[in-house]
């Protein structure tokens, strides 16, 4: 099944509505991420893509998301703190999100993609080509300077619109 994300709407942390069709012609790398857990360390990866492809069309997106052993209880000024300070992260932070059970978007969306179904636990990433489509599903385990992700990004990048 072919999902596209282009008409989804998120919210920012200021509490603004905003489509994810104003990120077309960008690959989206969209994140379900948490302070306390025992991927947080991906952070740093994360930046690191964003570093590295952000030039050539990469936008990273974190989702804040509480769902998996309370691993993200912070207000979101707080998960920002931790984030830049702790691992120079700066990419895109999003609202709270709920991933698994009740979801929110962008996981409502996604999930969708096969294989379909809840998200398993926190940093699970989500390959969005240019035109929207969901390009590939990435399991937390999935680090983010794996050989399956960043060639996964490289071709999605290669791709036109």
């Amino acid at each position: 099944m072919t999902v596209n994300v282009s008409q989804v709407v998120v919210r920012t942390p200021s509490g603004a509505d905003r489509s994810l069709g104003d990120y077309a012609g960008k690959v989206l790398l969209i994140v379900n991420v948490a302070s306390r857990c025992g991927f947080t360390r991906q952070y740093a990866g994360l930046q690191a893509l964003q570093d590295k492809y952000g030039s050539q069309g990469l936008v990273v997106l974190g989702f804040p998301c509480n769902d998996f052993g309370a691993q993200e209880p912070g207000t979101l000024p707080e998960i920002q703190q931790f984030c830049s300070t702790t691992y120079g992260a700066s990419f895109e932070l999003f609202d709270k999100v709920h991933a698994s059970g009740s979801t929110t978007e962008p996981y409502t969306t996604l999930t969708k993609v096969e294989p379909a179904g809840d998200v398993a636990w926190n940093f699970e990433k989500f390959l969005v080509g240019r035109d929207g489509t969901v390009q590939g599903r990435f399991k937390s385990g999935v680090e983010p300077d794996s050989a399956e992700l960043t060639a996964a990004i490289e071709a999605a990048l290669a791709a036109a619109a």
